[in-house]
């Protein structure tokens, strides 16, 4: 049995835990080593039963350790997976009991589902998408990186671009393409195609200007 080690000690982190041990409860999967994360006082002030066991810059990944990334930037991720990659890192995949998961569903490297979450049929998410309790639906696309918050509705034949961040409550209509570092913001109902890097707002959703 590998040991798993949490990347990111705050509440994404806390909450993955949890999923990794109702995974354990139905099938012991890892044995779990606890968290990584560079501020060493991130679990300061919070109950929980396991710590901080070292830094991700420091940690040097061993044979039978995996690691689960619980950070909800794109960005970060992107950059702690070149980072872990490069000193011989391997990640796991993260798959709540309760999700939702066709047969006919595919997926890359380090994909991280939450409880009640769906990915539907001859749909395809790429490597390190994070996927917390939200629906998607089929024939959709989604881009590394990728972060789909809670309670965000992807209906079908959607395209989501690599890094894209939607916080929570997004609705996106069917055969809509979001493009590449897009930012969609809380409750947006995206109703048309969304430029690569845009920030887009409201109800239905507008590109909102750079500041």
């Amino acid at each position: 049995m590998k040991k798993i080690y949490i990347i990111g000690a705050g509440g994404f982190g806390r909450e993955l835990l949890w999923w990794i041990k109702d995974i354990n409860s139905v099938k012991p999967t890892w044995e779990i080593g606890g968290f990584l994360d560079d501020n060493s006082h991130a679990l300061d002030d919070y109950e929980c039963d396991y710590s901080i066991v070292g830094s991700i810059r420091g940690w040097q990944p061993k044979e039978d350790e995996e690691f689960a990334l619980a950070l909800g930037s794109p960005a970060l991720k992107k950059r702690i997976v070149s980072e872990m990659k490069e000193k011989g890192a391997k990640f796991a995949t993260v798959i709540h009991p309760t999700a939702l998961l066709s047969e006919f569903a595919r997926y890359g490297e380090g994909f991280i589902m939450f409880p009640h979450s769906k990915l539907s049929v001859n749909s395809v998410v790429g490597d390190f998408v994070t996927l917390l309790s939200s629906p998607i639906g089929h024939d959709t696309y989604i881009g590394d990186y990728s972060v789909i918050s809670c309670n965000c509705n992807i209906i079908r034949n959607v395209t989501v671009g690599k890094e894209v961040f939607m916080a929570a409550g997004v609705c996106i209509a069917q055969d809509i393409n979001i493009g590449d570092g897009a930012y969609l913001g809380l409750g947006s109902v995206v109703i048309q195609d969304v430029p690569k890097g845009a920030t887009v707002f409201g109800n239905p959703a507008r590109i909102m200007p750079k500041i």
